[in-house]
Order: structure tokens, then sequence, then C-alpha cells
């Protein structure tokens, strides 16, 4: 994210120890440990999937916003789980070039954009262990709903 802008803190998703291995503009490669995020049988707690989804689906839209006039909610979640992770899991979320521009313009225009982030995560071997489906809305500071 660039620097001067005012940064996006979430104490909850701190607790969790999650970690950015990449960040670009409209693009993030995040990390969920196990450690700390395990169920009462020692694989990910499906929580910590869901707050994964979230920061990976966010950050993409917040990296290209100017947070002093702009910021970004989540209007719903979705993970499709398909099998336990008994380690580390990582999930990697991306906007196009085609995909900022229109973001940008909404926002200009409308005072409000939004996109649907979908994309697998995976556990420490590969294996793809869950899907998420995020759709986030970027909103300008004081937008009100047209009536």
């Amino acid at each position: 994210m660039a620097e001067g802008k005012p940064a996006y803190r979430v104490e909850f998703v701190e607790r969790t120890g999650m970690r950015r291995l990449e960040e670009r503009r409209g693009f993030a490669r995040l990390l969920m440990p196990l450690a700390g995020n395990e169920n009462h049988v020692d694989v990910m707690y499906l929580g910590a999937y869901t707050v994964l989804a979230e920061a990976v689906a966010a950050v993409p839209g917040i990296s290209i916003l100017d947070t002093s006039r702009y910021f970004p909610i989540i209007k719903d979640i979705y993970v499709d789980f398909h099998r336990s992770a008994a380690s580390d899991v990582t999930a990697e979320y991306g906007l196009t070039d085609q995909e900022i521009e229109g973001l940008l313009a909404d926002l200009d225009r409308k005072g409000s954009a939004g996109y649907r982030a979908e994309f697998p995560m995976h556990d420490a071997d590969g294996t793809h262990v869950a899907t998420g489906r995020v759709t986030v809305k970027l909103l300008t500071l004081g937008w009100q709903r047209p009536s």
C-alpha cells in the first residue's frame, strides 16, 4: 500500500497471526498459520478460513484506494470447505488493470464500486482445501445510499 495513506488495522485479524506473503497494487497473497487457529481435532478452524478469505479479497481493493477518501466493506462472504488442513493455509487474489480502472471510475462517478473475488485456498502441500467467494464494496467516506 502507498506510504502516507491511513492504514487499516483490525486487531481481531492480527490475533490470528495471518501474514502477508506478497502484496502489490491490486494483489495479495496471504498465509493463515495453523498455530493458534486449530480446532479441537488439530486442523484449521473454519473461522480462520473465513478471516483469510475476507482479507485476501479486501486487500487488493484497499491497495488501490486513497484511504483518506474511501473505505472497503464486505457485502457477503462464503467459504466452500473441501477438506481439512493440518497445516498453514494460503490464498491469493488479484484485480486486473481493467478491473482497477473500472472500480476507480465507478468511485469517481457514483461514490461506490464493488467486485466479487473468488479464489482457492491451499494447504502447505498445495491441496485445494477451500474456495472463498467474497463481495467487496468500496465506498466514499460519508457515502449515503441513494433514495
